[in-house]
């Protein structure tokens, strides 16, 4: 028996919050929107009105205010918007023990084992978006299908406020002709190779070669193909069930261009020491790190490089130091992201009786995770970022969109 599986998706999920906490925007286009002064001022999510207009999230604001020149640019709420992102997932957990988030605004769920209780798929997508309406003055566009791909798929088809089915009977007929980008795990660049490959809708991309999209893709290629055949059976997972953590990162765009390897070392301090006490705070080591470097041009690069087992911000940032300067020298860098990967829980790394070099570094940042989580972030800090004007606090939640749960 097929399974029946429901795709939430809230509509316009920042900007539509943004009118309930300040009803006088219901009937502006608003575009929700990163600090400029950070050189964040990209648009994060905008509502029916401004999008009608052509924005689009992404936009730079001010490519957005020449295509609405009305628009209403209002700064993200993060606090709010986890909040009706709460309600939303406890409304879901009200049908089935199977939800998994993907983003703040976005739920799979499995409700084969449902429907004697409340009815068919389409029945429980329809109840659950009167109950958003009504509960959290939100809409909801519900995609139901036989797997998660298509259940993504059908949210996605019609917008906002309704539900849209994809049966195995209508599939071919409904979704075969769209582009290959509109389906799940098809990026920009996945996108431009299939392409090249004179592969454009996703029936193209059913109908093909497997040996040729493997001899491209890899086994992502078979899982494509797969996919838009409708036979992607990835379950969802239940609702205290987290997905795996493949690795710890973050990035920064400076609030002014780096032009030093001297001011790109103390950004890479500053990203790995938010990494490494997320690392520590996890109990995990990585003996992986990478670097990407995205330039004034908007052109970027990464490099990486297997290291021993680490989770201090210096041995992290030396690491990344190393693998940062060849990309760096002779050019102007306008982000840096900083990662660790290939992940394993700390206690199953064998560290050698001789080396007390990294229990001495371990001991110290743990003193100072104590002293920060007691008295703040900026109670203790290295000289490194003294006075390092292109460097904001990224504390300031920004840049922690509320993708996880």
């Amino acid at each position: 028996m097929d399974k029946i599986i429901l795709h939430c998706d809230l509509n316009n999920f920042y900007a539509s919050v943004e009118c309930l906490l300040n009803p006088d925007l219901r009937e502006l286009p608003i575009a929700v929107a990163g600090n400029k002064e950070n050189r964040h001022g990209v648009v994060l999510a905008k509502n029916e009105l401004a999008k009608s207009y052509g924005v689009k999230t992404g936009d730079v604001i001010w490519q957005a205010e020449q295509k609405c020149p009305g628009l209403r640019v209002v700064p993200p709420h993060y606090d709010h918007y986890m909040k009706y992102s709460d309600e939303a997932f406890k409304t879901y957990l009200q049908y089935t023990d199977m939800v998994e988030a993907f983003g703040s605004d976005e739920c799979w769920l499995d409700v084969t084992g449902s429907t004697r209780l409340f009815g068919s798929g389409k029945q429980i997508a329809d109840a659950i978006r009167a109950r958003i309406k009504a509960e959290l003055g939100l809409t909801l566009s519900v995609g139901v299908s036989f797997n998660k791909v298509f259940a993504k798929l059908g949210s996605d088809l019609k917008k906002p406020d309704a539900t849209t089915e994809i049966t195995r009977e209508n599939f071919k007929s409904k979704i075969w002709h769209l582009p290959a980008s509109d389906m799940l795990m098809v990026g920009k660049k996945t996108s431009e190779k299939l392409k090249k490959l004179n592969i454009h809708t996703i029936g193209d991309l059913a109908a093909a070669d497997e040996h040729l999209l493997t001899s491209h893709f890899g086994v992502i290629g078979k899982h494509l193909i797969l996919s838009a055949r409708g036979e992607d059976s990835e379950p969802v997972r239940k609702a205290h069930i987290s997905r795996e953590v493949k690795s710890v990162g973050h990035g920064m765009t400076a609030v002014r261009d780096i032009t030093t390897l001297e001011d790109g070392e103390a950004l890479i301090f500053y990203l790995s020491d938010l990494v490494a006490t997320r690392m520590r705070k996890q109990r995990l080591k990585g003996s992986g790190v990478s670097v990407h470097v995205r330039y004034a041009d908007l052109s970027g690069v990464t490099k990486q490089a297997v290291v021993p087992p680490l989770n201090t911000s210096d041995h992290i940032t030396k690491a990344a130091f190393e693998l940062y300067k060849p990309l760096a020298i002779g050019r102007v860098v306008r982000a840096i992201s900083v990662a660790v990967y290939n992940l394993c829980p700390d206690e199953f790394v064998q560290t050698s009786m001789f080396d007390v070099t990294d229990t001495k570094s371990e001991r110290l940042e743990k003193a100072i995770d104590k002293i920060r989580s007691k008295y703040g972030k900026s109670a203790i800090n290295r000289a490194l970022l003294v006075e390092r004007d292109f460097i904001y606090d990224k504390t300031d939640g920004e840049d922690f969109l509320p993708f996880k749960r």
